[in-house]
């Protein structure tokens, strides 16, 4: 049941005097929940649960660690049809499409589950002494990851459950041994606290401390701010907008003791078609990249936004093929009015710009549903004006024809960071253009070949993350266990007592983990 309260750590609470609700696109009505934003006062109170729960939780067993995220998914489970009829009335998006992200969510969890009990995370590196070295003895050195600390997660618009309440983020850190506190994404707070209940009732039936995990309502910026400049949360995690991204980046700098922010931003996700594939499979490539553009209402951060060829006919029939495929596509309603005039306005501003030709857009049908539209310009436009560079998050894209191959080098060397990037070629093409594949690896995180971007497996290959803007820190990905290690660091122990170490890096190895020993992997003990 949706109370519209904050759950501040196991107990629910309304001190706040602000409210608001969610919205129902499709109907194009306010959802019939009340929601209370968190005061000041519930928010230190989440911060200091957390703070306290964290000196027990870091210590739990990798076993109980566990046991808590299976069971979180377990609970989610047991939502059933409630989770999917509120997060389909708060999104837009069919049952199909709630009841697969549902399941993504569940195996996330499941998998960070997986990854703790194993325990070989930890990444332990042991270098044994060498007493007898000459000139200066050698020390025992035993290295490991070790938890932050509380971690502060806001939710996204765009993925209400695998990215936000119970999503990659909270999974990854709770795996590692960090406390959450979720600032509940507004546009669907109703399926935030549906998921913050089963997070509660898992961390209650496992026997987690109070403040493991805490569901903040917002419907601004202030707990969020609020959140990111308390001096006991440790790491952010964000997944949305470069404006907003960025504000919680500099936020964090600026704290007398800064902190990680993992902001993953957007991408417009460039994909180069290659002639020889577009003179062979022009009808095939085009249905395939109308379906991907317009997947979802467009609202991917891996939405294929810009396509670059050189100019010939079989590009001039690709933009034409791709114009009529992009129609027959039935348009889908966007999350919430605020996205669909974002996206109308970003639409008419790459409109406006000098060089810009529509080849196609649907007409505007109901509201809140949006219009996909194929636009074209010049790379030399492409290059001379970076506003044409920007993400316009809906079913937009635009074809870039460039002259030759150093325009469309040059081209893709004008880029941003971005998420994933992708070529397009028949067997033995790509070999004569390396230099635009070398351009296109310094600006992504995933390279693609001969698919589109939009799609991302759950698994630890996967890289979800890119260069500046795509995400804050190239070096991590919000998608996969690998996940994890945004939210920990490296410790040293120098000369310790075997009996006072951690068991992951005891001589005995009693967790029989998969460690580093003198430069060499194994499992086995260590003899002194």
């Amino acid at each position: 049941m949706i109370t519209g309260k904050n759950y501040i750590g196991n107990s629910l609470s309304n001190l706040g005097s602000k409210t608001f609700s969610t919205y129902n696109p499709i109907l194009s009505i306010e959802n019939e929940w009340t929601f209370f934003e968190a005061s000041d006062s519930e928010v230190n109170t989440a911060i200091a649960l957390a703070k306290e729960a964290y000196e027990t939780y870091r210590n739990i067993s990798r076993d109980k660690k566990a046991d808590f995220l299976n069971q979180i998914a377990n609970e989610i489970e047991a939502l059933g049809d409630e989770l999917i009829k509120v997060y389909c009335k708060e999104t837009g998006l069919p049952e199909g499409r709630a009841k697969g992200e549902r399941g993504r969510t569940m195996g996330q969890l499941r998998s960070f589950a997986m990854l703790v009990k194993e325990g070989s995370w930890v990444q332990a590196i042991i270098d044994t002494p060498l007493p007898n070295r000459i000139p200066i003895p050698k020390p025992d050195l035993r290295k490991m990851m070790s938890p932050l600390g509380p971690v502060a997660v806001f939710g996204a618009s765009n993925f209400p459950l695998a990215y936000s309440t119970a999503g990659g983020d909270t999974a990854s850190a709770l795996a590692s041994g960090c406390p959450v506190i979720v600032k509940s994404h507004p546009m669907h707070a109703g399926t935030g606290e549906l998921v913050a209940s089963a997070i509660i009732n898992a961390a209650e039936k496992i026997g987690m401390p109070n403040g493991v995990f805490s569901n903040l309502n917002s419907s601004g910026i202030e707990v969020g701010e609020k959140l990111v400049q308390h001096p006991n949360i440790k790491a952010v995690g964000f997944t949305g907008s470069i404006k907003g991204g960025r504000a919680l980046f500099n936020m964090a700098a600026l704290r007398e003791e800064p902190i990680p922010v993992f902001a993953e931003m957007g991408s417009v996700n460039p994909v180069i078609f290659l002639p020889k594939a577009l003179e062979l499979k022009t009808k095939e490539w085009a249905k395939m990249y109308a379906g991907s553009i317009t997947l979802g209402a467009g609202q991917f951060c891996t939405n294929p936004g810009l396509l670059f060829g050189i100019k010939s006919k079989e590009l001039t029939t690709f933009i034409e093929e791709l114009a009529q495929e992009i129609l027959k596509v039935e348009s889908f309603c966007m999350l919430n009015p605020a996205i669909k005039n974002n996206y109308s306005a970003n639409k008419s501003y790459i409109q406006e710009q000098n060089g810009v030709s529509i080849v196609a857009k649907e007409d505007e049908r109901k509201d809140n549903f949006a219009n996909q539209v194929v636009a074209t310009v010049s790379g030399n436009e492409f290059i001379t004006n970076k506003s044409l560079h920007r993400e316009v998050f809906g079913p937009f894209s635009m074809v870039v024809q460039c002259e030759n191959i150093a325009e469309l080098e040059k081209a893709i060397a004008s880029l941003e960071g971005q998420l994933t990037g992708t070529i397009i070629s028949e067997e033995n093409e790509i070999q004569n253009y390396s230099g635009a594949v070398d351009a296109l690896q310094e600006k992504v995180g995933r390279l693609i070949f001969n698919s589109v971007p939009t799609g991302v497996e759950v698994c630890p290959a996967m890289q979800h993350g890119g260069p500046y803007p795509a995400s804050t820190d190239s070096r991590f990905g919000a998608v996969g266990t690998n996940a994890i290690n945004r939210w920990v660091r490296p410790i040293s122990y120098q000369s310790w007592p075997n009996d006072l170490l951690p068991l992951e890096l005891m001589d005995e190895n009693p967790l029989q983990i998969h460690r580093i020993v003198n430069g060499i992997s194994s499992k086995n003990n260590i003899e002194r």
